[in-house]
């Protein structure tokens, strides 16, 4: 195959990519921006594979003299992890819930973590390198194996396999700065060194290795639940820049091009997931916060809190001229995004007009809200983003909260103390009429209190948040 040939074809599927990106940008257009990114990856795959078995042509394009057939073994060896893989990810996408997709994810991020690892040592096991490509292949270890372990972890946290809590070592942060301070000198060893003295190479990179997967899981496990939203995106952010490294270690241009989308794509998320919780990325990595329904710092009084059945909120929103629906967490672990669309439908019907307030860290995955109300058929132009629809809550007459707890949370603005003070939040107590879904008054993910539950005009009603919706449709 020649150079050129394959060259082309990286170009087209990196602008498919590109395109992809874009096309998740939006609701209306995320369907298509999903066709056009598998649509690359299927030409990366298969230009790919027959470049390694036919043979790749020099970079002046010239293609390679006829060769013999690959050996057997050459295809069974690409043909074999290409179709396992591809079935364990079919089955794997068609039987995960939408709750199960933030950890699901992370997992996801340590097979590209693991893959730069692995690259990396093939690379430096093959043969002599220039100092240059040492230093790519030597961080290419690096960052991978950060992402591997600390994706790993992220996978336990999320799936409740492992507790929420930050992981606080003494000096942990100092733990951090040493790790990559020895990382940072152990690279420059390894350049000097490794074309002169082999062994010696193997041990740094050895050495270099089990730091950088000690570092990742130091790393994640200091970071709480609340901060789950930012860890997601910074494993996305690290699996890219992996995957981009691993691409210069190969010389492979659209590993590179697609690495660099990613990992740039990932970091800018994480800006906007840091923005939306009010914390900058170096308080985060420097121990976050966060728990599974234990009080974080001061337990307060806020007095009593009202019930309301679900025959009274029904009259509360026949009697309703708006209704907000602020979604979370809650929301997708009770599957109530379907009872819900079809609330939305039926208020709508009576002439009640129905939006939806989306917070950025809603659930625990960037977008996940938005995802699970295009799922039910909810309509784009209903849900807005939480600075869209903020200023209206005030003359709103209904808001449900359904399943949501630390983005509507009034201490946010209310208590400098909180450890959620000066985050961006729904302003949902400003309407005449609040109703909470929850199922008990345990705290949210981040941990914290909610006054909310206990002001004058809000009131709660517990359960399952799909079974409490359908009651609600039934006494419409």
């Amino acid at each position: 195959m020649s150079y050129s040939l394959q060259q082309g074809a990286f170009i087209i599927a990196g602008l498919l990519f590109i395109l992809a990106l874009a096309g998740l940008s939006k609701h209306e257009t995320s369907q298509r921006g999903n066709v056009l990114g598998s649509i690359g990856m299927a030409a990366a795959l298969v230009i790919t594979i027959l470049g390694t078995v036919l043979g790749r042509g020099g970079t002046e394009g010239v293609t390679v003299e006829a060769v013999s057939a690959p050996p057997a073994w050459m295809i069974a060896a690409i043909l074999v992890p290409l179709a396992v893989g591809g079935v364990l990810g079919v089955v794997k996408a068609r039987r995960v819930e939408m709750t199960g997709m933030p950890e699901l994810i992370a997992l996801f991020h340590s097979f590209v973590g693991l893959a730069a690892v692995l690259v990396g040592w093939v690379a430096y096991l093959e043969g002599d390198t220039t100092k240059l490509a040492a230093g790519e292949l030597f961080v290419g270890v690096f960052i991978g194996a950060v992402t591997f372990t600390g994706s790993i972890i992220a996978y336990l946290k999320l799936s409740a396999k492992m507790n929420s809590k930050p992981l606080m070592l003494p000096h942990h942060n100092l733990i951090n700065l040493a790790a990559v301070a020895a990382f940072l000198i152990l690279t420059v060893v390894f350049v000097l060194v490794q074309g002169d003295n082999r062994p010696l190479g193997y041990v740094l990179l050895a050495v270099m290795t089990l730091i950088s997967l000690a570092l990742g899981l130091h790393l994640v496990a200091s970071i709480g639940g609340g901060d789950m939203p930012v860890v997601v995106s910074m494993l996305n952010s690290y699996s890219g820049w992996a995957a981009a490294a691993a691409g210069f270690t190969l010389n492979n241009d659209l590993l590179i091009i697609t690495g660099a989308l990613v990992g740039s794509s990932g970091a800018y998320l994480r800006y906007i997931m840091c923005k939306a919780m009010n914390r900058n990325f170096i308080s985060v990595i420097a121990g976050g916060f966060g728990s599974d329904g234990a009080v974080v710092g001061e337990a307060k009084d806020y007095g009593s809190h009202r019930e309301i059945s679900a025959p009274e909120a029904a009259e509360l929103l026949k009697a309703a001229s708006s209704v907000i629906i602020t979604p979370g967490y809650g929301m997708a672990v009770a599957q109530a995004q379907g009872a819900v669309a079809d609330l939305t439908a039926k208020l709508r019907a009576l002439g009640v007009e129905v939006r939806f307030g989306i917070h950025p860290v809603a659930g625990r995955l960037p977008g996940h809200m938005n995802v699970l109300l295009a799922e039910a058929k909810v309509p784009y132009d209903i849900v807005l983003e939480m600075d869209e629809i903020n200023d209206d809550f005030e003359s709103t007459d209904v808001v449900l909260v359904i399943g949501a707890n630390d983005t509507v949370n009034p201490a946010a603005q209310e208590d400098p103390t909180s450890p959620i003070a000066g985050m961006p939040v729904l302003e949902v107590w400003k309407a005449q009429q609040v109703i909470v879904f929850k199922r008990s008054m345990a705290t949210g993910y981040a941990g914290v209190q909610n006054p909310l539950f206990f002001k004058p005009n809000a009131a709660m009603l517990f359960g399952d948040a799909k079974q409490r919706v359908e009651d609600i449709i039934k006494a419409l």
